[in-house]
């Protein structure tokens, strides 16, 4: 699994309006092409898609 990086402020906004605290998710992959986030949970390492 790749290691997440801490979303930028543009990304941090993504997640509230996902309903999402962005302290506790990183970014793993950012697919503009298809407008989706790929997140990891900080503690649990769970796995989630969002459409930006």
């Amino acid at each position: 699994m790749k290691q997440g990086k801490r979303p930028t402020r543009a990304q941090k906004k993504v997640l509230i309006k996902a309903g999402l605290n962005p302290n506790n998710w990183l970014i793993e992959k950012n697919l503009q092409h298809v407008n989706e986030l790929h997140l990891i949970h900080r503690e649990s390492g769970k796995l989630r898609i969002i459409a930006v």
